[in-house]
This record gives structure tokens, C-alpha cells and sequence, in this order.
């Protein structure tokens, strides 16, 4: 569990400094330092992320459980989610400040409106919804950072004119043709793997499905 939240952490920082720029020269390299990395904004988006990942894993939980263990998720679930929403407002209001236009600003709303929304079904005993609502809140705001990162993949907060952009950091046409292949073909497969898990592990489970001790 523990070592889970690091990763979680870090996702948020990545994107962080992908989207803020980072001290990339005329030679398209990066020539910062490690603690360039760890700037205010690129840690307030990594705490975004581990709420935002908690409090889905949280609400998936009480999705699958019931008794006692449903309840305790449930509960720590709407705790997660108000700290989540104050920390992804911030953050997501910063970033539309710094490079949003319209487009990302809708994409703002659905994200906010769509963690309300998780929160309200998480506290109407919906779980169903609220996992899904939750689910739509993390592809909302990662389409957004996206949306005010375009077209540019990694920004030089040295000179604009040595960033990273999708003309001069994409892969050749040959290598881009290779890779679309392999997503046709593994897409589904994972996709359908992940359907089967689901369905294999569909049903709610408690303390009492839990066999007694042999003695």
C-alpha cells in the first residue's frame, strides 16, 4: 500500500513539469537539476493525483465489499474526495490560468462537475456511479492538461523556441505505422482481459465469505 502511493505521487509531478516546462537548452536537453523538478506546481499535481487515485481506489472498494469494510470505505472515501476537490480545484484553476482557452476550460467543468457528482453518489450509497463518475473526473483532467499543453509535448521555460512540440519530437512515419499496429492489435486483447477479470470478480465480498479456520 504504501509503496502504491509513491507512484501515485510522482504520475502527478511528471505531468506537473510536463505541462509548467522544465529548463530544456538549444540543443532540445535538459540542463535543470533534480530539485528544478520538485517546483510547487508540479508538487501540488502530484498531491492531485495521489487523492485523486485514492479516492477511486477508496470508492472501488466499497464498490466490491459489503458490511462493516463497505461502510469504512464509504466514509473514507468522502474524506478523500473533499481533500481531492480543494487540491484539483487549485490546481486545475492554475493551470487554465497559466494556458487555458476554451476548450480546456470545458474540460475543467467536466472534471469538477464530474467529482462532485462521485462524491454526492459515494454518499447516496451509489458506488457504481460514483467509480464511474470518478473515472470520468481523471480523463477529464488529464484531457485538459493535454489540451493546454497542445501543441507543444514539453515546454522550455528557457526560450519557447526550444521546446519540445509534436512536429520536432515526433517518431518517423515508419516507427509511428509500427506502433499504431501494435496498439490495434493489443488494445483489444488487454481490453478484453480486463472485462474478463471483472466479470470473474463481479460479485461484493465481506468478512463472512472468509472461511474458518482449520484446527
Amino acid at each position: 500500500f504504501w509503496t502504491s502511493l509513491l507512484p501515485a505521487f510522482l504520475w502527478g509531478v511528471a505531468f506537473g513539469n510536463i505541462v509548467h516546462g522544465v529548463k530544456i537548452d538549444a540543443d532540445f536537453e535538459y540542463v535543470g537539476t533534480v530539485w528544478d523538478l520538485l517546483n510547487p506546481y508540479a508538487l501540488l499535481g502530484g498531491l492531485v493525483t495521489l487523492t485523486l487515485f485514492t479516492f477511486h481506489g477508496t470508492v472501488f472498494t466499497a464498490l466490491k465489499t459489503v458490511g462493516e469494510i463497505r461502510e469504512r470505505a464509504r466514509k473514507l472515501a468522502l474524506r478523500v474526495g473533499l481533500v481531492t476537490a480543494a487540491l484539483a480545484s487549485a490546481f486545475l484553476l492554475w493551470t487554465q490560468a497559466d494556458n487555458g482557452d476554451g476548450t480546456s476550460l470545458v474540460a475543467l467543468a467536466v472534471a469538477v462537475a464530474s467529482l462532485v457528482a462521485a462524491l454526492l453518489a459515494n454518499q447516496a450509497g451509489r458506488e457504481g456511479w460514483s467509480f464511474a463518475l470518478s473515472g470520468v473526473t481523471i480523463v477529464a483532467a488529464v484531457a485538459m492538461l493535454f489540451l493546454t499543453l497542445f501543441p507543444n509535448v514539453m515546454p522550455s521555460t528557457l526560450d519557447a523556441d526550444w521546446s519540445l512540440t509534436v512536429t520536432n519530437a515526433s517518431s518517423s512515419p515508419y516507427t509511428l505505422k509500427i506502433m499504431t499496429w501494435l496498439a490495434v492489435i493489443a488494445t483489444p486483447v488487454v481490453l478484453l482481459y480486463q472485462g474478463w477479470t471483472y466479470w470473474v470478480f463481479r460479485k461484493r465480498i465481506g468478512t463472512q465469505h472468509i472461511a474458518d479456520p482449520v484446527h
